[in-house]
């Protein structure tokens, strides 16, 4: 279970200013290729919104999808989806914090045959803890399944980034405002190194880093950056979180 902390995502505020996220995992879920009889782990799943969509598919089998994410009102706000959606039966949803719990089998009962994450690993990452994630998600697999995962890399919202790191920067200092930064974005060759030599047991089969500007959502530029920046916008002298 995640430890007890402040819960910075709103589901209300997500829907208005991020729900073009899931609908940009269309590249993913396709690598994905979700069968009637997978079982799958989805990392940082959010408001469960694809977790619904795999269900449709899930539902025709003896499949199923287990959604983890550090929020509790993501999922709460997923689980209310999922009981209202046809074949919601075969999701189920966790509070847990990824970056630091052990993704072992008696943590999770289930047989995985998948593990999938969208728009979340470069709020999970962290360079000197990635090879230990990928390691732990590694042993819930069998040998040689998939894990398909879309994240942030390297030169994502590089101007918002600056932009945001520069003003908490004249608040609180440039190093403690470096710190605050929630984000990692890696490039290809770090990904693949983390996971086929430092953590071992993968092979990566595809990996890319595509170009793609997105379209504010229904909050504006305004609305994704109180969502997405509120780690800065929390930050207080003497490096105190309000």
């Amino acid at each position: 279970m995640a430890d007890e902390k402040k819960d910075n995502w709103s589901t209300e505020e997500y829907q208005h200013s991020a729900a073009f996220v899931p609908k940009l995992a269309t590249k993913v879920v396709q690598w994905l290729d979700v069968q009637k009889d997978d079982v799958i782990l989805d990392i940082g799943c959010g408001d469960g919104v694809l977790n619904i969509e795999f269900a449709k598919v899930l539902s025709q089998g003896q499949g199923a999808v287990h959604g983890i994410d550090a929020s509790p009102s993501m999922i709460s706000a997923a689980a209310r989806a999922a009981e209202a959606a046809p074949g919601g039966d075969r999701c189920t949803f966790e509070v847990v914090d990824a970056n630091k719990m052990n993704l072992d089998r008696s943590r999770f009962p289930f047989r995985y045959t998948k593990a999938f994450s969208n728009a979340a690993m470069h709020w999970i990452l962290k360079p000197d803890t990635a090879s230990t994630f990928f390691a732990r998600v590694r042993d819930v697999l069998p040998s040689g399944a998939t894990f398909a995962f879309e994240m942030g890399g390297l030169g994502n919202v590089s101007e918002m980034r600056t932009a945001l790191v520069l003003a908490a920067g004249r608040v609180i200092g440039l190093d403690k405002a470096k710190a605050a930064d929630p984000w990692f974005f890696p490039d290809e060759k770090w990904l693949t190194r983390t996971m086929e030599e430092e953590a071992g047991g993968w092979k990566i089969e595809k990996v890319e880093r595509e170009w793609r500007p997105t379209t504010a959502g229904e909050g504006g530029v305004e609305g994704w950056v109180r969502l997405m920046g509120k780690a800065f916008f929390g930050c207080r002298r003497g490096g105190e979180g309000g």
